[in-house]
């Protein structure tokens, strides 16, 4: 019964798509076979391959596509979430595949918690499934110094409450991730849930946005500063 109450109300999916046609098609579909779905914000930040070709082929009126602010993979994704309507939003890389379920489910989840997580397999290019739980890769679980340490926020596994928005946007300069924020800001001031469930094909390969789940060529001065900064930031939260 809460399924169906649930699919009454709007659900939003925000995608940030640059250079993706190769693996935008297979990502979209998964996406637009469930019904629950009411509409797909694709935040494109410019793209010179046939990713935008590619989206309006589906023909799909719940697909809206609007021009990214081209100031990277972060500002996109802001772009997209502002644009949303529905009553949650969902997260969506350009690159993976959701499995059937995952909207019913999440939704389910989401009667009872503000921002829920799901775990997920990780592939190779080909989806072959080289990692059986991105959990247990990643060590992930709740706690704000833990997630300052390490993110277990992964994006693209994300389901929150609109409510949300207000206070995980405009998203703070030089975080590192978006995700990486909005995950603490729910723990900070929201309920939020680790779903062991699987429900998405979390895709790696050679033209990959974010470095999760592969190993990261960033400088320790980097990342100590990306920590500084978003521990900065949420001690603003809490203050003001």
């Amino acid at each position: 019964m809460i399924v169906n109450n649930l699919s009454l109300k709007s659900v939003s999916v925000c995608m940030a798509t640059y250079n993706g046609e190769k693996y935008i098609f297979e990502q979209l579909k998964s996406i637009l076979n469930s019904d629950k779905i009411t509409e797909v914000i694709i935040s494109d930040d410019g793209s010179t391959d046939k990713t935008k070709n590619i989206i309006e082929s589906f023909k799909d009126k719940r697909i809206k596509i609007i021009e990214g602010p081209k100031k990277g993979l972060i500002k996109n994704f802001e772009n997209s979430i502002k644009n949303a309507t529905g009553k949650f939003i969902f997260l969506s890389d350009q690159d993976d595949v959701w499995l059937d379920n995952k909207v019913d489910i999440m939704l389910e989840k989401l009667c009872k918690y503000d921002l829920v997580c799901s775990d997920c397999f990780v592939t190779n290019k080909d989806l072959e499934v080289t990692t059986q739980s991105f959990f247990k890769l990643n060590k992930s679980k709740k706690g704000i110094f833990k997630n300052i340490v390490k993110n277990s926020y992964l994006g693209c596994c994300i389901g929150f409450n609109q409510k949300l928005v207000k206070d995980i946007l405009p998203f703070p300069e030089k975080i590192g991730m978006h995700d990486w924020w909005i995950g603490l800001v729910a723990e900070l001031k929201y309920s939020t849930l680790f779903l062991e469930e699987k429900l998405i094909y979390f895709r790696r390969h050679s033209n990959t946005n974010s470095i999760t789940a592969c190993e990261s060529n960033f400088s320790i001065s980097r990342k100590i500063k990306w920590r500084l900064t978003i521990a900065y930031s949420l001690l603003k939260k809490i203050l003001f």
